[in-house]
């Protein structure tokens, strides 16, 4: 089965599905199966991603990462697996194998990633077999960190209290009343 095609399929908040099969060796490695993927849908690449081995009910497995996060760590058991080093068919479980793709892990892409069928003759390059939808331009999903740091006194979401600090937090505010610590004494023999 040198020729495998997969559809991918991109999670998104329109109603219309926005899909592209593509047509890939089954010895290539990961890396060029996230380049082909990106360039399918007109995302820069610019991120990091991981793609994970998924089964029927499309839940993560194994990560198969862009680059080596593990930065010698002795207490993972697990050898990290790198996309330029991971061939496809060494991660083909089933005949319907699923992969999900997370790119920008701060915007969340996610792209479903299944094995629709093969091709006798090898492919020279990946490439696009079918495209359907429009892709949402990558810079249209916000950056989930924005809403964890924005000035929500600026958009009236907290009151103005002399209390917090230059986060929001009130440095005094620690669900505890006096009530509670009365019958405690500060200097116990």
């Amino acid at each position: 089965m040198p020729g495998l095609k997969f559809r991918v399929l991109l999670d998104s908040e329109k109603k219309e599905e926005v899909f592209r099969d593509i047509l890939i060796a089954d010895t290539d490695n990961f890396e060029s199966f996230y380049k082909i993927i990106l360039d399918s849908f007109d995302f820069k690449g610019d991120q990091m991603g991981s793609f994970y081995v998924s089964n029927d009910m499309w839940d993560k497995g194994h990560e198969i990462s862009l680059m080596d996060m593990t930065y010698d760590d002795d207490s993972i058991d697990e050898p990290s697996t790198v996309m330029n080093s991971a061939t496809i068919k060494d991660f083909l479980l089933e005949p319907d194998q699923k992969f999900i793709l997370v790119y920008d892990f701060l915007c969340m892409w996610i792209f479903l990633v299944e094995l629709i069928g093969f091709d006798k003759t090898e492919p020279k390059k990946p490439s696009v077999l079918l495209s359907i939808g429009k892709a949402p331009a990558e810079n249209s999903r916000e950056d989930i960190t924005e809403d964890l740091f924005s000035d929500q006194r600026l958009e009236g979401g907290l009151d103005d209290d002399d209390d917090d600090d230059e986060l929001g937090f009130n440095e005094f505010d620690d669900d505890y009343s006096d009530d509670d610590l009365s019958e405690f004494s500060q200097y116990e023999s």
